[in-house]
């Protein structure tokens, strides 16, 4: 590969709270505007205690973005101003556009067990798109395509196409990536990324090496230089990747094999004014979203 994507930054994803008293952990977001654009945030919740979850996201706006919500354990139950109801399930995932204004709940719920694993991933819209029409796409598992590679590697296309196979999730501004990608122990994972794309991975399980020419691994980590002297660039779960540019990546998994999300998008490269679940690209266009909220003319759908 001529070209192989560096290592940027690593990021330990943060615990926090949200909504009305749920626990999760945060792999990015505000704070990091604009360096993931056209990302905004990725939230990863995960708890066998329901107390850390069950009293969910009750009723709330979102414009200018899209929400992507999707479920490894448990489930969320939803239903929204369109008029849209049902329950996400493991392997499942909501693909939501907000566009001019959605008014949405998510209120999850967990396993037999009482366990809960899934992600919401925030994605910007450009200002020629942020007030097109809400857009919703509930995608169930069986139309999410599962490629067995070989050596026992196994990748689901949530967007994007890897050899000729394209995810469910077309036809977006941003013309994002998501793959889930497994791999066991000491498998190598090569794909091509498109120069001048934002490319990141989230591990969610074991561990790997995401950079095969940084030895010792050398990075940022939270804007500090870190040198890391063991000889292979391991990174563990619940931590964000984020590579520079290029046009592939390469991932070899460690002793315990590993999981993780990969994710890439178009760059929108624009001014980014965001006040809670409202992204605009102006102050101006943020209080006029709000003074609607409360004037009860936000919603312009049907």
């Amino acid at each position: 590969m001529a070209n192989l994507r560096r290592i940027k930054k690593v990021r330990k994803s943060m615990p926090t709270i949200e909504g009305a008293g749920v626990h999760l952990r945060r792999a990015f977001g505000f704070q990091h505007v604009p360096e993931l654009d056209p990302f905004l945030l990725l939230d990863d919740f995960h708890s066998e205690k329901p107390e850390d979850y069950i009293m969910g996201f009750p009723w709330h706006p979102h414009r200018g973005i899209e929400t992507i919500t999707y479920v490894l354990q448990g489930e969320v139950r939803h239903e929204d101003s369109m008029g849209n109801k049902g329950v996400i399930r493991p392997g499942e995932l909501q693909w939501m556009t907000a566009g001019n204004g959605i008014i949405h709940q998510e209120m999850p719920q967990g396993d037999e067990n009482g366990t809960l694993w899934g992600f919401q991933l925030w994605a910007n819209l450009p200002a020629s798109h942020k007030m097109m029409n809400p857009r919703y796409r509930e995608i169930k598992s069986n139309q999410v395509p599962e490629l067995f590679m070989e050596k026992g590697m196994k990748v689901r296309i949530i967007c994007g196409e890897l050899n000729g196979i394209e995810g469910p999730v077309q036809e977006i501004v941003t013309d994002p990536e998501y793959l889930d990608v497994t791999l066991p122990v000491g498998e190598t994972f090569s794909h091509i990324t498109i120069p001048g794309y934002t490319v990141f991975a989230y591990v969610i399980d074991g561990s790997g090496n995401f950079d095969r020419e940084k030895d010792p691994c050398a990075f940022e980590v939270e804007g500090e230089r870190y040198l890391d002297p063991a000889e292979d660039c391991v990174i563990d779960k619940e931590t964000l990747v984020l590579y520079g540019d290029g046009d592939s990546i390469e991932v070899t998994a460690g002793e315990r094999g590993v999981r993780f999300l990969l994710v890439s998008g178009k760059p929108i490269g624009e001014p980014v004014a965001w006040y809670g679940p409202i992204v605009m690209n102006t102050q101006e266009e943020l209080k006029t979203a709000f003074e609607e909220y409360r004037k009860g003319t936000f919603i312009k759908h049907p």
